[in-house]
């Protein structure tokens, strides 16, 4: 296995590019996230070194443009990062004092470690090397290292190191927040034991407590060394006073630990750190548990292609399953935390939750069912936030919000800034309530792969049924056509807020929110039916059910209106035809990139409202969702006669429409291809897996990955390509992979199964680990197969179907 695909490698220094580098070079474990900054390093401009801890957010009130508003983000807390040296006579190294001959990062996806080796020469010519190895460690959550070699290359004599815990820290990642209030850390208090240092702060609002403990400690020294303690205002630390000899190297270890007030089992946060700090092991040990920790995980996230000259794309797509892991792990499910759109890399987005997670659970579903369950729960907490927005909407049941954060509550800002004009443009997104068919989603896709029937009656019942009585209380009946109809809202495309006469007011009968509703309705009928069989009625007296409620869900989920445009085609939604046509070309002729097209019209005047445009997929979401067996299903049931072989027709109508103003589009446009072009699919497959990898400077990656569509890359190659689908209480493989690709190997967890899955264009087999888990049905191209714990199954493709 060449172990290029495991390396992201940086040579070289590029200051354009160093953002985009910290985010992709980030480190985490699911309860911090550090950012790949070097360690001599402050916030610049340029670079941003920065940690995160899941879910720790504040609140701080802004004035801008004669508005006052609230913002709640993700908070930076204090940088541990901090080591650097000095000669006597000389300044601390920093790459603007320092001639830096040689630099060199890499992060090794494999072992989740970062390792840096530089050659730098300071003013009086004197050469130095500097080898560094970074871990946050997968085995000890709240535990964080560095090693750091130092060789004095041509020279001896005295050296300072300075290593550091930094609380003057704030939140200045994202250009475009610079003028609201960053300042979310209070209170620093500092001080030592020994060789350990320590600071605590707390957060001005949520009044959370972050306590830190540092270690930092030399090997193999004969000649004696010198800790000066080091105190001010924000920080806290040690200076140590050694003597080089050329060409011998000095190990320093630096060893960290982090908590909050928000973990659990603990009395208070500093007594906690010190304490890990204290009992860690040493920096080899520690590093020793840490690999064995990301091997297990690997054998969790397993997904290999082949073909030709793939290397780069397998080496892409282990970045995005890095991530994934990283973000996301059981330590996240302990944080109570949701699924960050731009993982705990950045603060981009304010570290909000979005409905990301509906990219991101179905990768997790099959290989980490128990975190899903966990994240699932991030909803079912937030359940009174809901119901409160519902009834502040006049309406029944629970509307999540678009944008949340730490209590569920609405956090979605009425205004955001356009660079291109300089003005502010108002915000409806929180018009998206389509974030709640995702949560609905979310549970019976879980709920599917699992059979979880506890989870079920315990909590997704209850999300199902509150979500159901939400739409079944915003529709409104029309007689005219004894439909059903959904207005003034948004759907995914996010360019159309109202019509053009009344901007800001939402749009009506968006086809994917309509549909979606149906099949939300439907599930929580379907739910009460299960449950009906394995439990008490007093669920449903508890939840106030009955079969009247009931019967109005499967009533309305027959007749929602569904728009169709003059050729017959799903139309967006209820007026998209009667909207002008935008020559795209032309925009991308003057302006390139025309994903924000938003933005490009308001600086000119214009609005997308006007236009059949959209920034991201929206009725294809159907196509993402749903096999197009199941989306004519739905729409026969609602007295529709949909015919699927329009379906290639409809994705190409939208795709010419589509600007991909979101990471996601590419993955849904790919995920639709799939089956009629999957040439194409392959090729915006490839685009998506470079998304962040290429990032321009202009583009966002600096304020964190873009996790919802690194998940979403992977699942396509895990369930598109392979046609693998859990209905019916069976597994589906219909596989029909692109040319590129010659096979998939892949392991996934299916009903307390481990299943190792090869797919390729002549042969299908699927190996079961040995369990106790009850036999499985697996069904290859309409062929049902029995498996057991150790079982085998295998189907040779008779021919080759043609690859259009």
């Amino acid at each position: 296995m060449p172990e290029d695909e495991w390396l992201l490698r940086y040579e070289g220094f590029d200051a354009a590019d160093e953002g985009t580098r910290e985010a992709l070079l980030a480190l985490g474990n699911g309860y911090q996230v550090t950012r790949g900054a070097a360690t001599e390093s402050t916030a610049d401009g340029v670079h941003y070194p920065a940690t995160y801890l899941a879910g720790l957010y504040n609140r701080l009130t802004s004035d801008v443009d004669g508005r006052r508003r609230v913002d709640e983000s993700l908070v930076n807390v204090p940088n541990w990062l901090p080591l650097t040296f000095r000669h006597p006579d000389g300044p601390w190294f920093s790459r603007a004092v320092f001639h830096v001959a040689h630099h060199h990062v890499a992060l090794n996806l494999r072992q989740g470690t970062e390792q840096r080796d530089i050659t730098v020469r300071d003013p009086h010519g004197r050469r130095t090397r500097i080898v560094q190895e970074r871990i946050v460690s997968m085995d000890r959550p709240h535990v964080a290292c560095l090693r750091t070699t130092i060789t004095a290359l041509d020279w001896s004599g005295a050296l300072h190191v300075r290593s550091l815990l930094d609380a003057r820290v704030t939140n200045d990642n994202v250009a475009e927040y610079g003028a609201f209030a960053r300042h979310h850390l209070t209170g620093c208090a500092t001080g030592y034991q020994g060789d350990t240092c320590w600071l605590t702060v707390r957060t001005t609002q949520s009044h959370v407590r972050i306590a830190q403990a540092a270690r930092t400690v030399l090997h193999q020294r004969d000649e004696p060394v010198t800790y000066r303690q080091l105190s001010d205002s924000g920080y806290v630390g040690h200076e140590i006073h050694l003597t080089m000899t050329a060409g011998t190297p000095v190990v320093v270890d630096k060893i960290v630990a982090v908590y909050s007030s928000q973990d659990r089992a603990i009395s208070e946060p500093l007594d906690a750190a010190l304490g890990e700090i204290t009992t860690a092991p040493s920096f080899p040990a520690l590093r020793d548990a840490h690999l064995l920790a990301w091997e297990q995980l690997w054998r969790r996230f397993h997904l290999r292609i082949g073909g030709h000259d793939l290397l780069r794309e397998q080496r892409a797509l282990n970045v995005h399953l890095f991530h994934v892991a990283q973000t996301l792990s059981g330590y996240t499910a302990d944080a109570d935390a949701g699924v960050p759109a731009r993982g705990w890399h950045g603060e981009g987005y304010r570290g909000h939750v979005f409905w990301d997670e509906l990219f991101v659970f179905p990768l997790l579903n099959l290989r980490t069912p128990e975190l899903t369950r966990a994240l699932l729960l991030y909803r079912h907490r937030r359940l009174p936030q809901a119901r409160r927005l519902a009834r502040a909407h006049g309406l029944a049941g629970a509307l999540f919000p678009w944008q949340s954060g730490s209590d569920g509550r609405e956090e979605t800002p009425e205004w955001f800034h356009n660079p291109l004009s300089q003005r502010w443009m108002p915000d409806n997104s929180r018009r998206q309530h389509h974030v709640n068919l995702a949560v609905a989603y979310n549970v019976w896709q879980y709920h599917q792969v699992t059979d979880d029937i506890d989870f079920l009656a315990t909590y997704g019942a209850e999300l199902l049924v509150e979500i159901a009585r939400f739409w079944a209380a915003i529709v409104d009946y029309d007689p005219r056509d004894d439909r059903y109809h959904i207005r003034a809202v948004m759907g995914p495309d996010e360019f159309h807020d109202g019509y053009p006469d009344r901007p800001g007011s939402g749009i009506d009968d968006n086809a994917y929110v309509n549909v979606m509703t149906a099949w939300t309705l439907t599930r929580a009928a379907d739910a009460y039916r299960i449950l009906g069989g394995h439990h008490t009625d007093d669920l449903w007296r508890r939840l106030g059910v009955e079969d009247s409620e009931v019967a109005r869900w499967d009533d309305l989920s027959r007749r929602l209106y569904v728009p169709f445009l003059p050729n017959g085609l799903i139309s967006q939604f209820e007026g998209f035809a009667d909207l002008d046509e935008l020559d795209l070309d032309a925009y991308r002729d003057r302006y390139g990139d025309v994903g924000r097209l938003d933005l490009i019209l308001e600086a000119e005047g214009d609005h997308t409202n006007r236009y059949q445009t959209s920034k991201q997929a929206d009725v294809l979401m159907l196509f993402y969702l749903l096999s197009a067996e199941e989306v004519t299903a739905l729409l026969q049931r609602l007295g529709y006669d949909f015919d699927p072989a329009t379906i290639p027709a409809t994705v190409h109508h939208y795709l010419t429409r589509t600007t991909h103003g979101s990471t996601l589009s590419r993955v849904v446009h790919s995920w639709v291809l799939a089956r009629s072009a999957r040439s194409q699919s392959w090729h915006l497959l490839r685009d998506a897996l470079t998304t962040d990898l290429s990032d321009t400077p202009d583009g966002t990656t600096r304020q964190g990955i873009h996790l919802g569509a690194m998940a979403g890359t992977a699942d396509i190659l895990q369930r598109c390509y392979t046609g693998l689908e859990t209905r019916d209480d069976a597994l589906h493989l219909h596989p029909q992979l692109p040319d590129t690709l010659t096979h998939l190997d892949f392991d996934l967890r299916y009903r307390g199964h481990w299943l190792r899955i090869h797919c390729s264009h002549h042969v299908v087999s699927v190996r079961a680990l040995p369990t106790a888990a009850p036999p499985v049905t697996v069904i290859i191209n309409g062929q049902a197969y029995p498996l057991t714990g150790e079982g085998y199954v295998r189907q040779e493709l008779a021919t080759r179907q043609p690859r259009p």
